[in-house]
């Protein structure tokens, strides 16, 4: 008879994890994008989840680059901040630790002079 000894399970700190937005930022999110697309701005976003990062694209058209990604970096929170706002160029518009002060530089795109 043989005894075998079981194999373990890998354990739960090995397994990738994954940044997500929670239903607060979500929600700050969604407002600035809900008041843009009623201007008829923006007509579609994405929403990525990935092991260091979680991204929402803005896009103004289905098939085009994002115009703007709002991105949330938690090993950058105690540096820059963990939250950032990015052109479609890659240049960071704004960075900090507070969410809706981040999303007010998408705001201020928005303002326009009327005639």
């Amino acid at each position: 008879m043989t005894v075998l000894t079981p194999t373990p399970f890998p354990r739960s700190d090995a397994l990738p994890e994954q940044v997500c937005f929670d239903r607060h930022e979500l929600a700050k999110i969604l407002a600035v994008y809900g008041r843009m697309v009623a201007l008829g701005e923006w007509r579609d976003y994405g929403l990525s989840t990935l092991r260091d990062m979680a991204v929402f694209s803005i896009f103004r058209r289905t098939a085009e680059f994002p115009l703007y990604r709002v991105e949330k970096r938690p090993k950058l929170r105690m540096k820059q901040g963990m939250y950032s706002v990015m052109a479609v160029d890659g240049h960071i518009l704004r960075r900090g630790h507070d969410l809706a002060r981040v999303l007010q530089v998408l705001e201020i795109k928005a303002i326009r002079q009327v005639d």
